[in-house]
């Protein structure tokens, strides 16, 4: 899988040339396109991960958490595909494209899912495809707020920080499911007294 990565100088801060002063608006949006182009092949990717993982696991929670980030990458893909699609046809962010993304759904799948009762550790496949997921969904958190931290438009830093943040809560969730594939009564003990503690 390709890394989630602002290498290269992409985006690490406003592209300056040799003697200092600011590149041009276009090599600028350039290597934002090309952070695009980077999230775009990530999305699908992880999406495929997920699908992929989502029908080989026979754990219901594993599943069931799976299946939904699968299908939340692929909303992540859609925006991006349109963000990217109007920047290159507009040369700036959109003013008009709804570029907002639901909020995932995770926790409350995962919750669902644990609380149904299914009390099944998984497997050693399960594990390792939960500890990747949970690697590439920290880098992916970080790539976006990267993007965010280093744009000026209001618009365009609450987009990615929506995305770093949907991306953070996914990999909260796949922590969760992996302490729960390790041990499932010791995951019910915890949820039962951290809902006590909370009453």
């Amino acid at each position: 899988m390709e890394s989630w990565t602002l290498c290269d100088g992409v985006l690490k801060s406003r592209p300056r040339n040799e003697t200092g002063r600011l590149y041009e608006k276009e090599n600028f949006m350039e290597e934002r396109l090309n952070a695009l182009e980077i999230a775009l092949k990530n999305e699908m990717k992880e999406r495929h991960f997920y699908l992929k993982n989502a029908e080989r696991t026979a754990n219901p929670v594993g599943k069931a958490m799976f299946a939904q980030i699968a299908a939340e990458e692929l909303e992540h893909h859609e925006r991006l595909k349109q963000l990217a699609d109007n920047w290159k046809k507009d040369k700036k962010w959109p003013e008009t494209l709804p570029l907002k993304v639901k909020d995932t759904a995770v926790k409350s799948v995962f919750g669902k899912a644990a609380q149904a009762g299914e009390k099944t550790a998984g497997d050693a496949d399960d594990l390792a495809a939960v500890r990747k997921a949970i690697e590439f969904e920290a880098k992916g958190a970080q790539f976006y707020a990267e993007l965010r931290d280093h744009s000026a438009d209001p618009k365009e830093k609450a987009f990615f920080g929506l995305l770093a943040d949907i991306e953070h809560e996914h990999f909260v969730s796949l922590k969760d499911t992996e302490e729960f594939f390790i041990d499932p009564a010791a995951w019910y003990q915890k949820s039962q007294s951290s809902s006590l503690d909370g009453a």
